[in-house]
């Protein structure tokens, strides 16, 4: 028994002698616990939860939407965890890793599209934000049952998820990494719906890797992936931009780099505002151009964006989800939210971007169409 595994089970002692427990009875066999679904073992609000027996069986039923209910006593770092769930309104979540309401992971169900390509989701919070409007590659289509059980496993090893949903021999989504910044902790689910029946499976990952899967866009030597990154700054009520707001002289910057998909990440870096209150952040990088030239550059971004090259204003756009200007697809920031011409001169060009957030997660993503004839830092 590894000393991973001895401390995950130290952690489930309260939890597990109350829970049924099988063992497959051949040396290394690993434990199955079925959690109880009972009051004692979970934390919430009063008046919010109510333990029940549903269709035969013990369920736990969830009776106000934001309202969250915190299994006690787990940690949960790797294995494999299945529930069945009859959603009641429109999203249903599970929280997993669960470091705090603001630090998680979360899986859940969009019961209205059913059938659609967004049913289900995968997306972290970071600081609080939930950063669905970042990482619309994690979503995917799935029938959901509004009037039976909807079986869910999820397969949790390393950095790496698999999704199951009413169909344990192929997975409805994949994620080849996941984004929190925690790497263990508890389980809890919100939103109005009946649960039942569920099971941890602690270490038990099927053979799937624990290291990170690939990133087809690295191959992609298009992105601009390195740039300067300043303070958020809070801005005046009624303004909605001004170019007394660039960057001085002796403004201070930072390095920011790009994860996955080319994301210049600014929730993992800065967080949520508090009170959801409207910020500005400057980004700049620098291209290189052997010759003068006009390329073409495809941004995602979330929410707001203004753009000047060698000091002048070339691009300003907005991307607000559910307003007349959201981009495609649903408000998400993805690298094809828009395309504007990047008039470069022969030597050192600037590429200046305030980026401005309101709405849950934000950041950019930027690709040239072609990188003839310049350098830039990868």
């Amino acid at each position: 028994m590894t000393k991973i595994r001895t401390a995950c089970l130290f952690l489930l002692l309260p939890l597990c002698a109350a829970a049924q427990k099988k063992k497959t009875g051949h040396p290394g066999s690993q434990d199955i616990i079925k959690v109880p679904l009972e009051a004692g073992h979970w934390s919430f609000q009063p008046g919010t939860v109510e333990f029940i027996t549903y269709k035969s069986v013990p369920a736990m039923k969830l009776l106000n939407r934001n309202d969250t209910v915190v299994l006690k006593n787990l940690d949960f770092t790797n294995g494999t965890i299945e529930y069945d769930v009859q959603p009641v309104s429109t999203f249903t979540s599970f929280y997993f890793r669960r470091a705090s309401r603001k630090e998680n992971e979360c899986f859940y169900f969009r019961t209205p599209s059913s059938g659609k390509g967004d049913a289900v989701q995968y997306a972290p919070h970071i600081d609080g934000v939930n950063l669905w409007d970042m990482l619309d590659q994690y979503q995917a289509a799935a029938w959901i049952s509004k009037d039976d059980w909807n079986h869910v496993k999820l397969v949790i090893s390393g950095r790496q998820m698999r999704v199951y949903v009413n169909d344990t021999s192929r997975p409805v989504l994949e994620v080849p990494r996941l984004e929190s910044n925690t790497w263990h902790g508890g389980l809890a689910f919100d939103g109005q719906a009946v649960i039942a029946n569920l099971v941890v499976k602690p270490d038990q990952t099927e053979g799937l890797p624990p290291g990170e899967g690939i990133d087809i866009t690295n191959n992609d030597a298009a992105y601009l992936r390195t740039w300067q990154i300043t303070q958020p700054m809070a801005t005046p009520d009624q303004i909605d931009f001004s170019k007394a707001w660039i960057p001085g002289k002796e403004t201070p910057w930072e390095t920011i780099r790009a994860e996955r998909r080319g994301l210049i990440n600014v929730t993992r870096k800065f967080g949520g505002a508090e009170n959801r209150a409207r910020r500005i952040v400057w980004l700049k990088t620098n291209i290189r151009s052997a010759v003068a030239q006009t390329r073409q550059l495809h941004l995602g971004f979330s929410d707001e964006v203004w753009v000047f090259v060698n000091d002048k204003f070339v691009y300003v756009d907005k991307n607000l989800y559910s307003y007349p200007l959201m981009k495609q697809p649903d408000g998400r920031c993805t690298v094809d939210n828009a395309s504007f011409s990047l008039p470069l001169v022969a030597g050192d060009n600037e590429i200046l971007i305030a980026l401005a957030n309101d709405f849950y997660g934000w950041g950019i993503m930027a690709k040239l169409d072609k990188f003839e004839n310049m350098t830039f830092d990868k």
